[in-house]
């Protein structure tokens, strides 16, 4: 029944068509059939487009055909900028305050100024170890027992501080940064009466050994 009203309705138009003089209402550059005078594409009364004998896909209107013209492309997707990672925050440097005590037996033989092997490794761990350091000040003090008299264990404790500063000196360390200073039998680690006898003995000397001693004392700043 669809198809007879079509048919009859296409007829109709071409009467109509041909009552208005468009039988010649080709046009040539469309493939749609126009009105001669007005240009408009004669339609059918369900709204299609007469199509010319020569129509071709490729011909397609808007007006007529849209559903077979090309499909724009779909824009693509924006992209998401991702902002760069923030700069890691400068490490602040740590105040660094350290204390090394060294026993003047592993540092120097008894009532000697120059250093063991084994206080060369001790220095050299040291030295090691302030590399990771930026140094402000480094205070070498060193200690002598009771045995001998006091201007002599000044001495004695003067000199071996400054062996320890010219050890950590050719390591690298500033000169300038190393406070050394001998402070003689003061401040002894031994409590009075606890090692009794004026008589050099091996006995004594062993009991006063703590008292013989360098203390290290190091302030700077750590930034790792």
């Amino acid at each position: 029944m669809n198809q007879t009203i079509r048919q009859l309705a296409f007829f109709l138009s071409a009467a109509l068509a041909l009552g208005m003089g468009i039988s010649s209402a080709y046009a040539e550059d469309n493939g749609y059939v126009q009105a001669p005078v007005s240009g408009v594409t004669v339609k059918d009364p369900f709204g299609l487009c007469w199509r010319t004998g020569y129509w071709t896909p490729a011909m397609a209107t808007q007006e007529c055909d849209p559903e077979l013209l090309p499909k724009p492309e779909p824009k693509p997707a924006p992209v998401a900028v991702v902002p760069p990672a923030p700069a890691p925050a400068p490490v602040a440097p740590k105040a660094v305050e350290e204390s090394v005590t060294l026993s003047v037996e592993t540092l120097f033989d008894f009532d000697k100024a120059s250093l063991r092997s084994e206080g060369k490794e001790k220095l050299d761990d040291l030295a090691s170890k302030l590399r990771a350091i930026n140094v402000e000040t480094i205070i070498d003090i060193g200690y002598a027992d009771r045995i001998g008299s006091k201007a002599y264990n000044l001495k004695l404790s003067q000199r071996r501080a400054e062996t320890v500063k010219a050890y950590l000196v050719s390591k690298g360390v500033p000169a300038n940064r190393i406070l050394a200073k001998g402070k003689g039998e003061a401040n002894p680690v031994t409590k009075p009466g606890e090692c009794r006898g004026h008589k050099v003995t091996r006995k004594l000397i062993k009991c006063l050994q703590p008292d013989r001693r360098v203390e290290i004392d190091i302030i700077g700043t750590r930034t790792r």
